[in-house]
Protein backbone atom coordinates (compact mmCIF):
# COMPACT_ATOMS: atom_id res chain seq x y z
CA UNK A 1 0.00 0.00 0.00
CA UNK A 2 1.13 3.60 -1.02
CA UNK A 3 0.54 6.31 1.45
CA UNK A 4 0.39 9.95 0.40
CA UNK A 5 3.51 12.02 1.71
CA UNK A 6 2.10 14.18 5.25
CA UNK A 7 1.11 17.59 4.56
CA UNK A 8 3.99 20.09 4.24
CA UNK A 9 6.40 17.41 3.81
CA UNK A 10 9.05 18.04 0.50
CA UNK A 11 7.48 15.32 -1.48
CA UNK A 12 4.00 16.63 -0.65
CA UNK A 13 4.86 19.60 -2.54
CA UNK A 14 6.76 17.72 -5.31
CA UNK A 15 3.39 15.46 -5.90
CA UNK A 16 1.44 18.80 -6.31
CA UNK A 17 3.62 20.64 -9.02
CA UNK A 18 3.66 16.75 -10.68
CA UNK A 19 -0.17 17.14 -10.94
CA UNK A 20 0.25 20.83 -12.34
CA UNK A 21 2.21 19.19 -15.63
CA UNK A 22 6.11 20.20 -13.50
CA UNK A 23 8.32 17.63 -13.22
CA UNK A 24 10.82 19.26 -10.68
CA UNK A 25 10.54 22.17 -8.25
CA UNK A 26 13.47 22.76 -6.44
CA UNK A 27 14.83 25.37 -4.08
CA UNK A 28 18.81 25.28 -3.20
CA UNK A 29 20.00 27.39 -0.52
CA UNK A 30 19.01 31.07 0.55
CA UNK A 31 16.22 31.29 2.83
CA UNK A 32 13.07 30.56 1.36
CA UNK A 33 11.57 28.54 3.64
CA UNK A 34 8.85 25.43 2.59
CA UNK A 35 5.93 27.54 1.89
CA UNK A 36 7.97 30.31 -0.41
CA UNK A 37 9.27 27.72 -2.40
CA UNK A 38 5.18 26.38 -3.36
CA UNK A 39 4.12 30.42 -3.69
CA UNK A 40 7.63 30.84 -5.64
CA UNK A 41 6.89 27.77 -8.09
CA UNK A 42 2.48 28.97 -8.32
CA UNK A 43 4.03 32.76 -9.17
CA UNK A 44 6.62 31.65 -11.71
CA UNK A 45 4.64 29.01 -13.75
CA UNK A 46 2.42 31.90 -13.95
CA UNK A 47 4.86 34.50 -15.66
CA UNK A 48 5.09 31.34 -17.96
CA UNK A 49 1.50 30.34 -18.87
CA UNK A 50 1.25 34.88 -19.70
CA UNK A 51 4.49 34.34 -21.87
CA UNK A 52 3.11 31.15 -23.84
CA UNK A 53 -0.27 32.49 -23.52
CA UNK A 54 0.62 35.93 -24.79
CA UNK A 55 2.96 34.34 -28.13
CA UNK A 56 0.23 31.46 -28.70
CA UNK A 57 -2.65 34.98 -29.47
CA UNK A 58 -0.70 37.25 -30.17
CA UNK A 59 -1.72 39.31 -26.75
CA UNK A 60 1.53 42.20 -26.38
CA UNK A 61 0.12 43.00 -22.77
CA UNK A 62 0.72 39.37 -21.63
CA UNK A 63 3.89 39.49 -23.19
CA UNK A 64 5.00 42.69 -21.61
CA UNK A 65 3.67 41.56 -18.14
CA UNK A 66 5.70 38.45 -18.35
CA UNK A 67 9.07 40.12 -19.37
CA UNK A 68 11.18 42.70 -18.13
CA UNK A 69 11.43 45.50 -20.01
CA UNK A 70 15.21 45.03 -20.80
CA UNK A 71 14.61 41.39 -21.49
CA UNK A 72 16.54 39.98 -24.81
CA UNK A 73 16.12 36.54 -26.57
CA UNK A 74 18.30 33.72 -28.03
CA UNK A 75 17.82 31.12 -30.25
CA UNK A 76 18.25 29.99 -34.01
CA UNK A 77 14.98 29.23 -36.45
CA UNK A 78 15.39 27.65 -39.25
CA UNK A 79 18.92 28.00 -39.73
CA UNK A 80 18.88 31.96 -38.56
CA UNK A 81 20.09 33.67 -35.57
CA UNK A 82 17.45 35.43 -33.31
CA UNK A 83 19.66 37.38 -30.26
CA UNK A 84 17.44 40.44 -30.36
CA UNK A 85 15.67 42.63 -27.69
CA UNK A 86 12.65 41.02 -26.62
CA UNK A 87 10.10 43.83 -28.31
CA UNK A 88 10.95 41.98 -31.56
CA UNK A 89 9.05 38.49 -30.05
CA UNK A 90 6.19 41.09 -29.13
CA UNK A 91 5.99 42.18 -32.71
CA UNK A 92 6.31 38.61 -34.26
CA UNK A 93 3.65 37.53 -31.73
CA UNK A 94 1.70 40.23 -33.02
CA UNK A 95 1.97 39.58 -36.36
CA UNK A 96 1.73 35.72 -36.25
CA UNK A 97 0.76 34.24 -33.19
CA UNK A 98 1.92 30.53 -32.68
CA UNK A 99 -1.52 29.09 -32.04
CA UNK A 100 -2.94 28.35 -35.71
CA UNK A 101 -5.33 25.48 -34.31
CA UNK A 102 -3.06 22.94 -33.00
CA UNK A 103 -0.68 24.63 -30.26
CA UNK A 104 -0.09 23.45 -27.13
CA UNK A 105 2.67 24.11 -24.25
CA UNK A 106 3.63 23.28 -20.93
CA UNK A 107 6.33 24.27 -17.99
CA UNK A 108 8.64 21.26 -18.05
CA UNK A 109 10.12 22.00 -15.09
CA UNK A 110 11.18 24.76 -11.88
CA UNK A 111 14.19 25.28 -10.36
CA UNK A 112 14.82 28.74 -7.96
CA UNK A 113 16.95 29.78 -5.59
CA UNK A 114 16.26 33.13 -3.71
CA UNK A 115 15.37 35.80 -6.41
CA UNK A 116 16.90 33.62 -9.49
CA UNK A 117 14.87 30.71 -11.67
CA UNK A 118 14.92 28.71 -14.44
CA UNK A 119 11.51 27.54 -16.01
CA UNK A 120 12.23 24.88 -18.76
CA UNK A 121 8.87 25.29 -21.29
CA UNK A 122 7.89 22.41 -24.25
CA UNK A 123 5.92 24.28 -27.12
CA UNK A 124 4.14 22.26 -29.75
CA UNK A 125 2.35 22.79 -32.27
CA UNK A 126 3.91 26.54 -33.01
CA UNK A 127 2.22 28.08 -36.53
CA UNK A 128 1.22 24.54 -37.21
CA UNK A 129 4.36 22.08 -37.01
CA UNK A 130 6.67 24.25 -35.15
CA UNK A 131 8.27 23.11 -31.31
CA UNK A 132 10.61 24.42 -29.40
CA UNK A 133 11.76 23.93 -25.87
CA UNK A 134 12.04 27.23 -24.07
CA UNK A 135 14.77 28.29 -20.94
CA UNK A 136 13.06 31.20 -19.56
CA UNK A 137 15.53 32.50 -17.06
CA UNK A 138 13.69 34.52 -14.64
CA UNK A 139 14.58 37.01 -11.54
CA UNK A 140 11.99 38.17 -9.02
CA UNK A 141 12.19 42.45 -8.98
CA UNK A 142 10.55 44.51 -6.19
CA UNK A 143 8.92 41.37 -5.65
CA UNK A 144 7.55 39.97 -9.04
CA UNK A 145 9.02 37.60 -11.33
CA UNK A 146 9.62 38.89 -14.69
CA UNK A 147 11.74 37.04 -17.65
CA UNK A 148 14.81 38.91 -18.04
CA UNK A 149 15.68 36.07 -20.86
CA UNK A 150 14.72 33.27 -23.51
CA UNK A 151 16.79 31.30 -24.90
CA UNK A 152 15.03 28.83 -27.14
CA UNK A 153 16.11 25.86 -28.99
CA UNK A 154 14.15 24.86 -32.48
CA UNK A 155 13.20 21.07 -32.14
CA UNK A 156 11.22 20.33 -34.61
CA UNK A 157 9.02 21.89 -37.85
CA UNK A 158 9.62 24.34 -40.61
CA UNK A 159 8.76 27.95 -39.85
CA UNK A 160 5.64 29.58 -42.17
CA UNK A 161 6.96 31.64 -45.03
CA UNK A 162 7.78 35.37 -44.08
CA UNK A 163 8.80 34.48 -40.91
Amino acid sequence: MVSSPPKGSPNDYRADARKKGCRLVQAIGGTTGATDVVADYDAICRVAQLCTEGEATGDVAKLQEAFHGDARMFGSLAGTRYDVPIGELFELAKSAPADTGNYRSRVLSVQQTGDAAVAVVAEEGYWGTVSFIDYLLLARIDGGWKIVCKLFAHTAGEPPEGI
